[in-house]
């Protein structure tokens, strides 16, 4: 077993090969679906003002109260980010009227202090978008369209999604003060999380998973029958739009995402391979305010280690997409092993994929590497080769081997 020395800290992982392939498989794929949606990659820093996450995620939420890795090395507070949205609007909100109208993605490690868990890091890392503009029923459709086919495209066909609404911002008194006075006559029967969150937030007493408020809230009305006829409408415009595509959702109305930001349609993504906690992304409608200036958009996220979970279970391995193929060379003798370093130097510049050893060992232990790293072809050289100029050229799949000059090996790369 490895010293406690070299290891990470906790909640916090090295990834590596093998399973650094699957990840980066999940990378290519991400950035190729957003370049076919019109989606720009944007790289935010990791530390933001504390301040960029209270007046965006809200001072009650648990992200804000209990999670975040902040601390304050001069006058200002500081933050590592614990998601995503935050900090990309910060940077959309300083572009003016382009920033309004922005489709943007992005890949990074978020951080969050909670009880590391399966598929939960205090490193974790995430992949999202972020398309702002004024409310629009088919913008927040074809996010999620996005985010299905994102699943899809890592081979994670077979999710659902549940879906609901938060309403317009002019609903969201009349929602606290239904739910509030319908939670009054069940309070004390409440846990004692959601006695606090009856007067700190309200909504999170709907998601809450202890099983004597979850039987308290089916009792009561749900947060979309006190919400206007126009954000009913634009929740129905949604799951038109979806049906339309082809796309299949359910609506749940107990479905309350825990950031203050959100308005209008939220959602959940969720796959049987996780099992009973079978949560896999989400994402939503919101208006984020900084300073004076409010930034609507709609948006979504989806974690790579609870991806890679579902993945692992179903069946899919790291080993898949690792690099296989390319050329192996085998090196008899010193000479050789110092023309096999030009040789090699001229082959990766064509962009083949080309390894060796750099010391001199057996023949038969460079082959048995070669058959390791899947070379599809191995050119073996010795004192009497290099004097010919010549090279014997096996092929790993058929067994067949023949000789050809270097000139015809580079010319045939």
């Amino acid at each position: 077993m490895a010293s406690n020395e070299f290891q990470p800290l906790q909640g916090m992982s090295d990834i590596q090969a093998p399973e650094i392939h699957v990840w980066r498989m999940m990378e290519e794929r991400a950035r190729a679906l957003f370049n076919s949606y019109g989606f720009e990659e944007l790289r935010t820093p990791v530390l933001e003002k504390l301040s960029v996450f209270q007046r965006s995620l809200g001072d009650t939420t648990d992200v804000v109260k209990k999670e975040m890795y902040s601390f304050k090395p001069s006058k200002h507070e500081l933050a590592m980010r614990p998601e995503g949205t935050a900090g990309t609007i910060r940077h959309l909100a300083g572009r003016g009227e382009e920033g309004l109208n922005a489709r943007v993605f992005y890949i990074a490690p978020m951080f969050r202090y909670e009880r590391p868990q399966a598929g939960r890091k205090r490193q974790f890392h995430q992949v999202g978008v972020e398309a702002t503009g004024e409310p629009n029923p088919l913008a927040d459709a074809e996010c999620i369209a996005l985010q299905k086919g994102l699943l899809d495209s890592w081979g994670l066909t077979g999710s659902k999604i549940q879906l609901s609404t938060r309403g317009e911002p002019s609903d969201r008194q009349p929602v606290v003060d239904g739910l509030r006075a319908a939670l009054q006559p069940f309070e004390n029967a409440l846990c004692e999380d959601c006695q606090r969150r009856i007067d700190e937030n309200v909504l999170r007493v709907i998601d809450c998973k202890n099983e004597s408020c979850k039987k308290i809230v089916d009792q009561i009305p749900s947060a979309i029958e006190f919400m206007s006829d126009a954000s009913r409408a634009y929740l129905d415009q949604v799951v038109g739009a979806l049906d339309k595509m082809g796309i299949e959702v359910t609506v749940n109305p107990k479905l309350i995402r825990g950031l203050d930001y959100y308005v209008h349609t939220v959602w959940e993504i969720s796959h049987s391979a996780l099992g009973a906690q079978d949560a896999l992304a989400g994402g939503g409608r919101y208006e984020i305010a900084l300073g004076k200036k409010a930034v609507p958009g709609v948006g979504f996220a989806v974690g790579f280690e609870r991806a890679i979970m579902a993945l692992e279970a179903c069946g899919v391995t790291a080993d898949q997409f690792a690099p296989k193929g390319g050329v192996w060379l085998v090196s008899l003798g010193e000479a050789a092993l110092a023309e096999n370093m030009k040789l090699a130097a001229q082959l990766r510049a064509k962009g083949i994929r080309c390894g060796m050893e750099l010391a001199a060992k057996s023949m038969k232990a460079q082959m048995r590497k070669a058959n390791r790293v899947g070379a599809d072809s191995v050119i073996i050289r010795g004192d009497d080769e290099i004097e010919k100029g010549v090279a014997m050229v096996k092929d790993m799949a058929e067994g067949s081997q023949k000789e050809s000059t270097i000139e015809e090996i580079l010319r045939d790369a």
